[in-house]
C-alpha cells in the first residue's frame, strides 16, 4: 500500500509538472462592448458578459454576482485565446460582478482592478441599467474654445475702455492681440467673438476636430463670463451689436448706472436678439460641417451684475426688467438669493456669494421653485431649436445647492429636462474628485477627467503639478504610479463615462501644458510670462498628444495648445491663438494624432492594457478581438530597447505577427512613414528613441 501511495505521488507529480502554469497575464475582461453586449443594456434585456484566458490553460471559469455562480462556456478560440460567454437578464438594479477561475487546486478571482487571490467585492464589475452616452461622443476629438482669445472676426462689437466699472477699475479694450494678460484682467479684452469663430471653421475642420466646447458665451461682464448677468442671451459683445450709442464713463466714475453704452449693449433687446439669432446661424454652420458644439453651464452661481440681483442697477427702471433683488424687497427674484439682513433693502449686500465673493452671488434653489424651473427651462433652451447645442459642460456641479441630497435631486431634473428636448445631447459636469455618485444613469453623463488622465499624465511626463506649482521628482518618470492611479480613479468612471470623459492636457483653470514640460514651477505674477516659455521641451508635448489621442475618452485641445502656447495658470494660460505665428510642425503633428485616432475604432471604444513598464517607460494596448494598437512610451533623453509582451493584447503568441508603425514621435520630430516591425511568439523587440512614442497597428 505505501509503495502505491508513493506511485500515485510520483505520477500526480508528473502531470503537474507538465501542465502548464496559470497564465493569469491572459486573463482579461472588462466594460467595452467586446467583453459586454449590449454595453448600455436596458432594465430586462439579456446581457452576455465574455472573458478571456490562455487556450487551454484554466479548468473552468464562473460568473459571480450576488450570492449566485454561474458557469462559462468557451464560444471562440483565436489567437491562442479561450474567449468564455454567460447570459444574464440586467435587473433594474445596478448589477455588479467579478470572474473565478479555476485552475485545479488554484482559484484566483478577477475584478476591474486584475487578479486576485480573494474576492475584493468592492472592485467589481459593474452596469448600470439604462446609462448610456451619445454614441458621437465616444471618443469625440473635442476643442475648447476661450472666445475672447480665440480670434477677433468683428471689431464693431469690442467691449470699450471705460465702458463699465468691474472689480476694482473700468473696462479696458487691448489692441495688441499678442499683448499677455494682465495679472488682474478680468476686465480686458483682445475681442474674439463668435465671427471669429464661424471664420475659422475651415481651419478646425482641418484640423480634424468633431465637437467644439465653448468657455460662456451668456451676456458677463469678465472675459471668462462665469458671473452670468443673462442665461437667456449671448452677450452681444461676442455676437451683434446694432444699436448702439455714446456714454463711457466719466473718468473716476465707478456707478455703472452711468454707463449708457454698456447699459444699451447688453440690455437692448434688439442686441441680444441678434446675437442669438448669429449664435443659430454659428450652430446651424457647424452642424452642416458635420461637427457638434457644447455650451458652457455656470448654475452655481451668477454675477452680481445679473438681471435677477442687479446690484449694479443697470436694470433698474428699464420697462423690460423686473427690479433686482439687491434693489428691491419686492423683487420677484427676491428669494433667487440668500440674503441674511431683512433690513437693508434698498440695495441689500447682505447676500451669500458663491466663496464669499460678493460679484458670484450663489443661486438659492431651495428657497425658490421659480429660480428651480427657470434654470430647467434654460438647460432645456438651448439645446433646442433653433440652437440645437450638443450638450451642456457643467461648471462646479458638485457645489449646486446648499447639501448633497439637494444637489443630486437637481440634477436629476436637470438631466430628465434637458433629455427630454435633445435625447443626444450630453451632460458633462467639472469634477475633482470621485464622481461615481452622479454617474448612476440619471445625472450626468461624464466628467472633465482630471483624475484619470490630466493629472497622472503630467506626474509622469513632467513630474509638475497642473498648475505649474509643484514639481514632484518621485512621481516623474513613475509608471508604477501612473499605472496605479489610471486603475484606480478610472474604476470611478463606468465605461459609457470613460469613454466621453474630456481628455484634457491643459484647460483655462491651469498651466498649458507645453509650460509644464519646463518642469518650472511659477507663476506669471513673480515669474513673469517669459518664464512659461524658457526651457520647453517640444518632443514631450509630442509624447503627451500622442498618448492623449490613443488613451481611452474624448480628447480635448485646448485652444492653441495645437500652435505651441505657453503660459503659467489662470489668467497666464489665457493668451491669444497666435494667428500668423503658429508652430505649424505641432499643427502638423496634432492633424496627423487626430487622424490616427480617428480611423481606428479601437481607439474609441476598444479595451486598454498595460504590456510594460519601467522608470520613464511604459507600454499599453488598445484593442478588440481582431485589431490591437500599441503605444510605447519612452520619456527618458536617452534610446532604450526593450521586449514588449504584445501578446496581452490579442496578437497570436503561435505565429510571427507583423506590426505597422503608424506613427513615431521623437526628440529630433516624428515621422507617419510606415515600417514593418515583427513580433515573435507575441513579443516585440523594439528600439524606442529619446523622448518618443511609437504607435503600432496590428489586425488579425
Amino acid at each position: 500500500m505505501e509503495r502505491e501511495r508513493i506511485d500515485n505521488i510520483k505520477r500526480m507529480q508528473y502531470v503537474l509538472n507538465m501542465r502548464p502554469v496559470l497564465n493569469k497575464d491572459a486573463l482579461f475582461s472588462d466594460g467595452t462592448e467586446y467583453y459586454r453586449s449590449p454595453a448600455e443594456p436596458k432594465a430586462g434585456e439579456v446581457v452576455i458578459i465574455r472573458f478571456r484566458t490562455q487556450r487551454n490553460n484554466v479548468d473552468g471559469v464562473y460568473l459571480v454576482y450576488g450570492n449566485k455562480k454561474q458557469k462559462m462556456r468557451i464560444f471562440k478560440t483565436m489567437n491562442g485565446f479561450d474567449y468564455y460567454a454567460a447570459k444574464i437578464v440586467m435587473p433594474e438594479e445596478v448589477f455588479r460582478y467579478h470572474f473565478e477561475v479555476k485552475y485545479g487546486w488554484v482559484t484566483c478571482y478577477y475584478n476591474c482592478h486584475g487578479v486576485s487571490t480573494e474576492v475584493q467585492e468592492h472592485f467589481d464589475f459593474e452596469i448600470y441599467p439604462d446609462y448610456s452616452t451619445p454614441d458621437w461622443a465616444k471618443g469625440a476629438v473635442m476643442y475648447q474654445i476661450y472666445v475672447d482669445r480665440f480670434c477677433n472676426g468683428d471689431r464693431s462689437n469690442d467691449v470699450e475702455t471705460g465702458e463699465y466699472f468691474y472689480i476694482g477699475d473700468v473696462s479696458t479694450r487691448v489692441d495688441n492681440w499678442d499683448k499677455t494678460p494682465a495679472v488682474m484682467g478680468v476686465r480686458e479684452f483682445y475681442g474674439g467673438d463668435l465671427q471669429g469663430i464661424m471664420d475659422k471653421l475651415d481651419y478646425l475642420q482641418e484640423l480634424g476636430i468633431e465637437v467644439i466646447y465653448l468657455n460662456p458665451i451668456f451676456v458677463s461682464p469678465s472675459n471668462h463670463k462665469y458671473d452670468c448677468q443673462d442665461y437667456d442671451y449671448v452677450d452681444p459683445h461676442y455676437g451683434r451689436i446694432v444699436k448702439d450709442c455714446d456714454g463711457l464713463l466719466a473718468p473716476g466714475d465707478r456707478n455703472n448706472a452711468h454707463a449708457r453704452k454698456y447699459i444699451e449693449r447688453v440690455t437692448d433687446l434688439e442686441n441680444l436678439e441678434a446675437s442669438n439669432e448669429l449664435f443659430a446661424r454659428l450652430t446651424e454652420e457647424i452642424h452642416k460641417r458635420g461637427m457638434k458644439i457644447i455650451l458652457d453651464g455656470v448654475f452655481n452661481h451668477c454675477g452680481s451684475f445679473n438681471k435677477w440681483m442687479d446690484r449694479e442697477q443697470i436694470y433698474e427702471g428699464q420697462k423690460d426688467y423686473q427690479p433686482g433683488a439687491f434693489v428691491s424687497a419686492d423683487s420677484p427674484y427676491r428669494h433667487y438669493f440668500k440674503f441674511h439682513d431683512e433690513n437693508r433693502w434698498p440695495y441689500n449686500t447682505s447676500y451669500d456669494g458663491w466663496w464669499t465673493h460678493d460679484t458670484l452671488p450663489k443661486l438659492n434653489y431651495e428657497d425658490s421653485r421659480d429660480l428651480y424651473d427657470k434654470i430647467l427651462e434654460i438647460g432645456r433652451k438651448w439645446v433646442s431649436a433653433p440652437y440645437n447645442v450638443d450638450g451642456w459642460r457643467l461648471d462646479v456641479a458638485a457645489d449646486l445647492g446648499h447639501s448633497n441630497e439637494f444637489n443630486h435631486q437637481f440634477w436629476k431634473d436637470f438631466h430628465k429636462a434637458v433629455k427630454e428636448a435633445n435625447p443626444n445631447a450630453i451632460i458633462l459636469a467639472e469634477h475633482y474628485g470621485n464622481p461615481e455618485g452622479w454617474l448612476q444613469g440619471d445625472e450626468w453623463d461624464t466628467v472633465m477627467n482630471y483624475d484619470a488622465f490630466m493629472e497622472p499624465l503630467t506626474w509622469f511626463l513632467t513630474g509638475m503639478e497642473k498648475h505649474s506649482d509643484e514639481y514632484r521628482a518621485d512621481l516623474y518618470g513613475n509608471s508604477d504610479a501612473f499605472i496605479g492611479a489610471m486603475k484606480t480613479h478610472m474604476r470611478s468612471l463606468h465605461m459609457s463615462a470613460l469613454e466621453t470623459a474630456m481628455n484634457e492636457l491643459s484647460n483655462h483653470d491651469h498651466s498649458r501644458f507645453l509650460t509644464r514640460t519646463n518642469q518650472r514651477v511659477g507663476r506669471v505674477s513673480y515669474a513673469g510670462p517669459e518664464a512659461a516659455s524658457e526651457g520647453i521641451n517640444v518632443a514631450v508635448m509630442r509624447e503627451a498628444v500622442a498618448m492623449q489621442m490613443t488613451w481611452p475618452g474624448a480628447p480635448t485641445v485646448y485652444y492653441g495648445d495645437e500652435a505651441g502656447v505657453c503660459g503659467f495658470t489662470d489668467p497666464d494660460n489665457r493668451r491669444t491663438y497666435p494667428w500668423g505665428y503658429e508652430d505649424t510642425s505641432l499643427i502638423e503633428f496634432h492633424k496627423e494624432m487626430i487622424a490616427i485616432h480617428k480611423k481606428y475604432r479601437v481607439l474609441r471604444t476598444g479595451s486598454v492594457q498595460f504590456l510594460w513598464n519601467a522608470y520613464q517607460g511604459l507600454c499599453y494596448g488598445r484593442f478588440s478581438h481582431n485589431e490591437q494598437i500599441i503605444v510605447a512610451v519612452n520619456n527618458m533623453d536617452e534610446e532604450r530597447e526593450t521586449l514588449i509582451d504584445v501578446w496581452k493584447a490579442g496578437i497570436s503568441r503561435l505565429e510571427k505577427s507583423r506590426l505597422t508603425r503608424i506613427m513615431l514621435t521623437h526628440k529630433a520630430g516624428f515621422t507617419n512613414e510606415e515600417e514593418e516591425i515583427t513580433a515573435n511568439a507575441g513579443v516585440l523587440c523594439l528600439k524606442m528613441p529619446a523622448f518618443s512614442v511609437t504607435i503600432l497597428h496590428h489586425k488579425n
